[in-house]
């Protein structure tokens, strides 16, 4: 197949997507930060002094649409809801650092779970953030947390203690006040605490997503992961001062694989053939190969072996049809010589670097389906 993405697979889009809702927010407390006020409108977000927006790991808008039996309060704003696009790859490193900076992929460099360090020639990994530089060196690019900090708005980040101080959250959300919060009361208390005052609160939940990598989101565990977080959320609503607009979103959705339809790059004959490392996650691969092997040949191979379970591309190609969005010099080389997505539920993992409980997760995303692609925007004035 050529790099253009036919109409089942839904292209990282310029509108309504992941990187317009921190800039938003903004536009909705007046702060004056460059695109504030277009995304504002553009998504729809009324003027107010209090504003939460809530980040729930994992939950893809078509993923809560179906289980939203699980989910009586957000069920009651997915009516009429439109929701955004995130990022391509579909995966939490990748679409909180677009969600954070308001940048592309290619501008961010955060293009994967893993990708390959240029410096190193190693996999490094942008969510442990080990294998890597400063976060601050990698990602140079301020956030919109602070940058709306810096008129004076105050911004908290309410998560779990791990993640405070950590490379991901330096690369994507720095600027903001950290409260740590590991247990869903913890999350409602320090939120309600900290918009006593007028602000923004970035509400970060991730119960759902590991939930569904290990069990799947089709999953009576999966339902009820959901259904913790709605009703949080719920309390939250209740807790919060008269006129503060609450928004509900996510990185990504989520599918789950099908063993039959698994590939492994370090055993496949076609796969493996002229391939140094794969990158990436098994939805969304960045393909390495090695120096003296034409890529065109690989890439062939490559669709050969997965035929319509995969989109397989070059990297000039994929830079070209705008996967990644503009691609800054230093960001061009952890592109992967050939970038791969993947189709209905398959997947390619490698067992050379991936354990294997990795490779057995259920609940997999990063490809370029409307199942992991669309993520809800769910917005209310409370």
């Amino acid at each position: 197949m050529s790099g253009q993405l036919d109409e089942s697979l839904v292209r990282p889009g310029e509108g309504r997507w992941v990187g317009r809702a921190l800039p938003a927010v903004a536009g909705a407390v007046g702060a004056d930060v460059a695109d504030a006020e277009d995304a504002r409108q553009a998504l729809g977000l009324p003027r107010a002094d209090r504003v939460c927006i809530a980040l729930v790991d994992g939950l893809g808008h078509a993923n809560l649409a179906e289980r939203a039996g699980h989910a009586p309060f957000l069920r009651g704003l997915l009516g009429g809801s439109a929701p955004l696009v995130t990022t391509f790859p579909s995966t939490t490193a990748t679409a909180i650092a677009s969600f954070g900076t308001g940048l592309r992929p290619g501008e961010t460099g955060m293009l994967g779970y893993t990708v390959r360090n240029p410096a190193t020639g190693r996999i490094a990994n942008l969510v442990s953030w080990t294998g890597l530089p400063e976060p601050e060196q990698w990602q140079p690019a301020p956030s919109v947390t602070q940058r709306i900090a810096q008129t004076g708005v105050p911004v908290t980040s309410v998560g779990p203690a791990r993640f405070e101080g950590s490379g991901l959250t330096r690369a994507a959300m720095r600027g903001a006040t950290y409260r740590a919060a590991d247990t869903p009361d913890e999350r409602v208390d320090a939120t309600a605490a900290a918009l006593r005052r007028p602000g923004v609160v970035y509400l970060y939940w991730g119960e759902v997503d590991k939930t569904g990598h290990h069990d799947g989101w089709g999953s009576w565990q999966w339902g009820d992961a959901l259904g913790t977080v709605d009703a949080h959320l719920r309390t939250l609503a209740r807790r919060l001062p008269r006129g503060t607009v609450l928004a509900v979103t996510a990185d990504h959705g989520m599918v789950d694989a099908d063993p039959a339809q698994r590939w492994d790059a370090a055993t496949d004959p076609l796969l493996s053939r002229d391939v140094e490392l794969t990158a990436g996650e098994p939805r969304a691969l960045h393909v390495h190969v090695r120096a003296g092997a034409d890529p065109l040949v690989v890439r062939e191979r490559w669709r050969e072996a997965l035929g319509e379970h995969a989109v397989v591309v070059t990297r000039d190609e994929a830079v070209a049809d705008g996967w990644f969005g503009p691609v800054r010099d230093g960001v061009l080389p952890v592109v992967g010589d050939l970038v791969v997505a993947m189709r209905g539920r398959a997947t390619v993992v490698d067992s050379r670097s991936q354990t294997a409980a990795a490779i057995g997760l259920v609940g997999v995303h990063g490809s370029l389906t409307p199942t992991e692609m669309y993520v809800p925007w769910l917005v209310t004035v409370l």
